[in-house]
């Protein structure tokens, strides 16, 4: 199993565990506001990086 595979699997588990105990717009909200908050933290460079290996990535 890949990293990423691992990853996905762990945030897959990670959310089903909120949405059981937590109301559904509140895992909702985490969720989809962890990554946001994570992309907003990195600074100008970074995210060109990010956005330019994103491109390559959907080119191949």
């Amino acid at each position: 199993m890949s990293n990423n595979a691992k990853i996905a699997a762990g945030g897959v588990a990670a959310g089903l565990i909120l949405l059981i105990w937590l109301p559904w717009w509140a895992a909702l909200l985490i969720v989809l506001g962890v990554p946001a908050a994570a992309y907003l933290a990195l600074d100008p460079a970074q995210r060109r990086r990010l956005r330019r290996v994103q491109r390559k990535e959907l080119g191949r």
